[in-house]
């Protein structure tokens, strides 16, 4: 089993605390997002139909010229393993650990590669996976030099995947735009931006012929009429998306802010989480999950990820968690 952040009810019984009281930062989610738009009659009676306005609204959001909505984009990360023969796959780690999951379950050949191995590595790959920015680490690597990867890979029929699950606060870094190359595969994450993880949405961002046999692989009515319908109207919400973003980016600076000055400074991050490193990072974990707040451990990397307080009072409720940490963080420095 992989471990996930979101875990809430694994954590309430862990720690004997009931569900309502926690402070869940343990996901890179969106705490806020927009009031729900209706959702007509008919999307619940009937089957979901493509002709319905969302595939345009998101590509105009994310600037691809073809595109598939898939039951979030963990759907893809399982599906396109599927697609190719017995092949050499390189993953840029640490990461998200699905994507080597899938592809060692279909019987292809896994290489965790660092970001300055990667050109040494790949005349021998046929598949190269890049999350961008990064989970958890938040590293955001150019696209110019993406694309100089990609060009290497396509000459003989190679891929570049990049799951780009945490880019719509930073929409100039995406490769969404050429996403129409073959042998390049985008996946984008609805539900985080969004705040509606619970939607299961993402698009796949690619070539028409990937998408067509990707769209047979996974068979009709993958994403539910209600979905498409909630996602058509948010993707065509312009000023909702700015002040999202808006909201996002400046929380982001925030919460890295306020992890600095309470000794433990971000390594790195997104709009949506910050991540450090610390070789306290157990304790300064089992210390704010006693007060109810749920992070994420990362235990093999000596490292934490905190994700985004919702509001003033949960803010307030981190800042004195991290406080409580300080002899913690203080003890690392006096034995250092």
């Amino acid at each position: 089993m992989l471990e996930h952040g979101g875990r809430l009810r694994a954590a309430a019984q862990r720690y004997g605390i009931p569900l309502e009281d926690w402070l869940d930062l343990s996901t890179g989610i969106a705490p806020y997002g927009w009031d729900l738009p209706p959702v007509p009659a008919q999307a619940w009676a009937r089957l979901p139909e493509i002709n319905d306005g969302l595939e345009a609204a998101a590509r105009d959001y994310y600037g691809a010229a073809s595109l598939l909505p898939v039951a979030g984009s963990q759907a893809a990360i399982q599906a396109l393993p599927r697609l190719r023969t017995h092949s050499n796959v390189g993953i840029l780690a640490p990461t998200y650990a699905e994507h080597a999951a899938a592809w060692r379950r279909e019987g292809h050949r896994i290489t965790k590669l660092s970001e300055g191995s990667v050109h040494r590595a790949l005349p021998q790959l046929d598949v190269l996976l890049v999350v961008n920015p990064n989970n958890p680490t938040g590293r955001l690597i150019e696209p110019a030099r993406l694309l100089d990867w990609h060009d290497e890979l396509a000459e003989r029929g190679g891929w570049l995947v990049v799951d780009e699950a945490f880019i719509d606060c930073t929409p100039q870094h995406s490769l969404a735009a050429y996403s129409d190359m073959p042998g390049l595969i985008v996946l984008r994450s609805f539900g985080k931006f969004f705040g509606l993880a619970g939607l299961r949405l993402g698009f796949v961002l690619a070539a028409q012929a990937l998408l067509d046999e990707l769209e047979a692989l996974l068979g009709p009515w993958a994403v539910s009429g209600p979905a498409r319908s909630i996602a058509g109207q948010l993707l065509a919400d312009s000023d909702g998306q700015r002040r999202q973003r808006e909201r996002l980016l400046a929380d982001g600076a925030r919460l890295a802010a306020l992890l600095r000055d309470c000794g433990l400074p971000p390594t790195g991050g997104s709009a949506l989480f910050q991540f450090c490193c610390t070789r306290r990072a157990v304790p300064c974990m089992e210390l704010l999950a006693r007060r109810g707040i749920l992070i994420r451990l990362f235990a093999e990397l000596d490292s934490l990820r905190f994700g985004l307080p919702a509001d003033e009072a949960g803010w307030l409720r981190l800042e004195q968690g991290l406080r409580d940490c300080a002899p913690i963080l203080a003890s690392l420095e006096e034995t250092s």
